[in-house]
């Protein structure tokens, strides 16, 4: 990796799961009850379900074509969803349908998340814009999120923030990373890309011809074809 990254100009960012997190997390939630109302599984379909979720929220054709029949009603959007998490689960269809409706509301109720940013993150941060480096964020959000950095207190580290709704563009599509490479000003060869979804972010920009870094601290993608780091201060050395 070494050799790759003496050449590094630019680093970019994924946004949710990355440097901006859920405590509790949504899946974490969604266990619990599950649990609570005697729904048993093993840790190892419990990391099959998060993998699921990564691999749905990468703009998986199940979550457009979701998103288009779900298109007026966010909360059979959320029915339909819990359905298909029980199934990665491996509870079979009928049992996911008939819990869908009562695990959704639960969610609906209870998940009430604080945001929170890694706390090892604003210190590296600083210092990878200190030593020179162009930093941006690329995101699947839909929206521009820049006011988002500003009350997370991240916004003076980054030289750019890019939704994939702004150029209809979604990770794992390479025209957003494009775009993202554009706004960094530096080629593919000299652009490092960090984020915790192994399908859109690893997947994406080795498409995208930069150099993949999936941030795992829980160890989801333990197969994962790249460079892996589980905090932020693993970075500078990525960078000697």
């Amino acid at each position: 990796m070494n050799h790759q990254t003496k050449s590094i100009k630019a680093i970019l960012f994924d946004l949710d799961g990355t440097l901006r997190h859920h405590l509790p997390s949504g899946g974490e939630v969604f266990v619990e009850h599950l649990k609570s109302i005697h729904v048993h599984f093993s840790e190892e379909e419990k990391s099959r379900a998060e993998r699921w979720e990564h691999f749905y929220f990468a703009n998986s054709l199940e979550i457009q074509t979701d998103s288009i029949t779900f298109k007026y009603d966010k909360n059979e959007f959320w029915v339909n969803y819990s359905k298909r998490r029980l199934i990665a689960l491996g509870l079979s269809k009928q049992r996911a349908t008939e819990l869908a409706p009562e695990v959704s509301a639960h969610m609906g109720t209870n998940y009430k998340p604080e945001v929170y940013v890694p706390e090892d993150a604003p210190m590296i941060l600083a210092n990878l814009k200190e030593t020179g480096y162009t930093l941006g964020v690329v995101s699947n959000r839909d929206e521009p999120f820049h006011e988002e950095l500003k009350n997370l207190k991240l916004d003076s580290y980054f030289s750019f923030a890019l939704a994939g709704g702004e150029v209809q563009s979604f990770k794992p599509d390479t025209r957003i990373f494009q775009r993202g490479l554009e706004l960094a000003n530096a080629s593919a060869h000299e652009t490092l890309y960090i984020g915790d979804n192994y399908f859109a972010d690893v997947v994406g920009s080795l498409r995208a011809g930069l150099t993949p870094v999936l941030y795992d601290p829980g160890t989801l993608f333990p197969d994962a074809e790249c460079v892996v780091i589980q905090s932020f201060t693993d970075l500078p050395d990525l960078l000697k």
